[in-house]
């Protein structure tokens, strides 16, 4: 149901119209005058408003509340009604940017022809400023591994309040796409989600995309904190912003006011904050390029992404839905993975993270073959690994070693590979790599390897002598 807003001194009217409206399935506020319509308006923005020009015992008239609202809430549409109506009032209300103008007495069907339209207007901007946001970027969050249950039983957990969160983790881990799952799951899930980058937006323009700017030419230019009002802002990278910046966030974030660049009344928002960074913030607090005050009011709850390498029995799961998506998207080919390249695939170096795994699976898609299932060979580690004889090119430091050491090196970080591949299974490795579990135990023990649960994940690593 849509929220309209009407306007008028004389009851009858409003009421009159209000129970029309509402018989039409719409729910409806009324106001007698000028302050009641504008506190009706700061309370929650109305969908639309139907707006008397004439209004008795008031501060202003029709035609001021309509310069008033098109310059702080542009987006809402106004049908003037007027029972003094002439043609240079509807051309006066038209320009100052009335939707329509409507005489009394005005026929019930007119009415409801023109609201049903500036209602359908005000859905497809809505809509326009959703996609512009990028708020129809996927939220789903895939994964079996105990390292993301972990994850995603920590964000099911902040989603139902209005907390801060920070997310810390490696580039392109996924952190945006927790931030999305947080905001889906949550009461705010039909506000906007609005992301700020804080490295791509030049330094001399931060305070103007942030805050908005006011100017007798243009009017009000909404920033991205007004946007965000009622939903999520989400800062991207935070430590990339700038400490001028940082210390007018964090008055924002005690006050939920802030003050556009070139106006001098405070606009008053609600928002819920959630930042990511890469970087360590503790070290950039220490090298004076972080505001401790700052993180302290970001930091309610952190929460850890993990990094591909710590969730590897997801990137199968991972690499399918790729090639579905782009599938979908691009029409780029919809192929299986052979059993070569998904082991391939796990045991990978992913610097890049998820990010990074979805570029390599466009570019098989795009290079590859037409169909068929990928194999190993397609994938940018054969041609790095190895020859087409099948020969495997060492590493310098390898190359250097007698065959013992060299051979106990290569043995470790192989059984390290597959364990953490596997989730720290060892039956399954055991499967995997050909050896009874009983012996593989007793391989572990003689290479020093051992296993334990670290941040909710069985991982593999080698014990300190």
């Amino acid at each position: 149901m849509s929220d309209i807003l009407i306007t008028d001194d004389e009851r009858d009217i409003r009421e009159l119209i209000s129970e029309i409206l509402k018989d039409e399935g719409f729910s409806t506020r009324l106001a007698a005058n000028s302050d009641q319509c504008i506190d009706a308006i700061a309370a929650e923005k109305p969908s639309l408003m139907i707006l008397d020009i004439w209004l008795k015992d008031s501060k202003m008239d029709g035609i001021d509340i309509l310069k008033h609202v098109k310059r702080e809430h542009p987006e809402i549409p106004i049908v003037i009604i007027s029972g003094h109506g002439n043609i240079e009032i509807a051309v006066a209300a038209i320009k100052q940017g009335a939707y329509d103008f409507i005489e009394k007495p005005f026929n019930i069907d007119q009415l409801m022809v023109v609201i049903r339209r500036a209602m359908e207007i005000s859905n497809l901007r809505r809509e326009n400023q959703e996609l512009k946001r990028g708020d129809t970027a996927p939220t789903e969050m895939l994964g079996e591994s105990a390292s993301f249950r972990a994850l995603r039983a920590q964000l099911d957990k902040v989603t139902k309040s209005n907390g801060r969160v920070m997310l810390t983790g490696q580039a392109g881990s996924g952190k945006e796409v927790a931030a999305r799952y947080i905001h889906a799951n949550s009461n705010r899930a039909d506000a906007p989600f609005i992301t700020v980058a804080s490295a791509s937006i030049e330094p001399d323009r931060v305070e103007e995309v942030l805050f908005g700017r006011e100017s007798v030419e243009k009017g009000i230019e909404k920033g991205l904190l007004e946007q965000a009002n009622g939903g999520v802002i989400y800062f991207d990278e935070i430590a990339d912003m700038p400490l001028g910046t940082q210390s007018k966030i964090l008055r924002v974030l005690v006050d939920q006011k802030f003050q556009r660049v070139g106006g001098t009344d405070k606009v008053q928002v609600d928002l819920r904050v959630i930042s990511s960074s890469n970087r360590d913030l503790n070290a950039a607090i220490e090298n004076g390029t972080f505001r401790q005050e700052l993180f302290h009011r970001l930091n309610v709850v952190p929460v850890l992404v993990p990094s591909l390498e710590a969730r590897r029995e997801d990137i199968p799961l991972l690499a399918e839905y790729f090639i579905e998506m782009l599938n979908a998207e691009q029409g780029l080919p919809l192929r299986n993975l052979a059993e070569d390249a998904r082991a391939l695939l796990q045991t990978m170096l992913w610097p890049g993270n998820v990010r990074q795994l979805k570029n390599v699976v466009e570019r098989v898609l795009i290079l590859g073959e037409p169909s068929g299932d990928i194999t190993a060979k397609e994938l940018p580690s054969a041609e790095e690994t190895g020859s087409g004889e099948g020969r495997v090119v060492l590493s310098g430091g390898l190359a250097t070693l007698p065959l013992r050491e060299a051979r106990e090196l290569f043995e470790r970080e192989y059984l390290l590979t597959q364990i953490n591949r596997f989730g720290g299974n060892i039956s399954r490795t055991a499967s995997f790599v050909g050896m009874e579990r009983s012996a593989l135990h007793r391989k572990l023990k003689s290479l020093g390897v051992v296993t334990s649960n670290k941040a909710g994940a069985r991982v593999a690593y080698v014990e300190d002598a």
